[in-house]
């Protein structure tokens, strides 16, 4: 004990139990708190922190509009697959068409080759049968002419007449005789629409070429051809006479006659230009220019 102690007013003041007390209790409730603090934050620290992220849900819509455009997907693409497939074998087929194409012209090309040579052969082998006869039926009637012209007058009159029926000079005869010697040497000849020589004809080519030999200029066609000269009677026909099948001025073929009943003419792709008689196909009327 100090030397003051039982001084009275240098003893320090007790305090009283309930003052005591009532700190001891603030200090146990206070480590109370710090004790459970203390609790809590060590359990948290021990325990670790997990995040949790919510994911969007797939719903039934969202799902079913995924499937809708995958097939639309799936069914483009099937579509485009087609397409290829239809245009390569368009493409195919336009190439065997225009194989195919040039294949059937090359053989109709050859076959009419050979049609235009069989009938240019039938047609001379023809011709020549026919120009023999018409050259001994000239004969014939050139010896029998000249019989009768000796032995009487009368028969030279009578040849006199027919031969100045229309223009009756010896310039005539001899254009006419021009004319004959043409159309007979292209007998054999090819026939082809439009032909105007100098190895295949059409009917009215071949009747203005051989006019032309004369220098007598016709028309190009037959319709006008038929009505180039002076119209004569089939019973009166003589060499050079222009001969037309149809109506003057609508005639659709022409033929030059050559005498003896015979005609020369650019007939047709079977027989070319050909000598045929006129009862093989008679004539509608004549014309004469010479």
């Amino acid at each position: 004990m100090s030397h003051t102690a039982h001084i009275r007013s240098h003893r320090k003041p007790r305090r009283s139990a309930s003052t005591i007390a009532m700190r001891a209790g603030v200090a146990g409730g206070v480590l109370s708190t710090l004790a459970v603090a203390g609790a809590s934050g060590s359990a948290n620290a021990a325990e670790p922190v997990t995040q949790t992220l919510e994911l969007p849900t797939l719903t039934a819509d969202l799902a079913a509009q995924i499937a809708q455009s995958a097939d639309a997907t799936q069914q483009a693409a099937a579509n485009y697959e087609l397409q290829a497939e239809r245009d390569a074998a368009a493409a195919q087929a336009a190439k065997e068409a225009k194989a195919d194409l040039a294949e059937a012209k090359k053989k109709a090309a050859e076959e009419k080759r050979k049609a235009e040579e069989a009938a240019r052969k039938a047609a001379a082998e023809r011709a020549s049968r026919d120009a023999e006869r018409a050259a001994l039926s000239a004969s014939v009637e050139i010896s029998s002419e000249s019989g009768s012209g000796s032995g009487s007058g009368s028969g030279s009159a009578s040849a006199s007449v027919g031969a100045s029926a229309g223009v009756s000079t010896s310039t005539a005869s001899g254009s006419a005789a021009a004319v004959v010697a043409f159309v007979r040497a292209q007998v054999g000849d090819a026939y082809v629409s439009g032909g105007t020589g100098p190895n295949s004809w059409d009917c009215s080519g071949l009747v203005q070429a051989a006019f032309r030999q004369v220098n007598i200029d016709l028309p190009r066609v037959s319709q006008a051809q038929s009505t180039a000269g002076t119209q004569v009677s089939l019973s009166n026909l003589q060499p050079g006479d222009i001969l037309y099948w149809g109506g003057a001025g609508s005639a659709y073929h022409v033929g030059v006659y050559v005498g003896d009943g015979m005609f020369v003419g650019a007939q047709n792709p079977s027989t070319g230009v050909a000598l045929k008689s006129l009862s093989y196909d008679p004539p509608s009327g004549a014309v004469r220019v010479l």
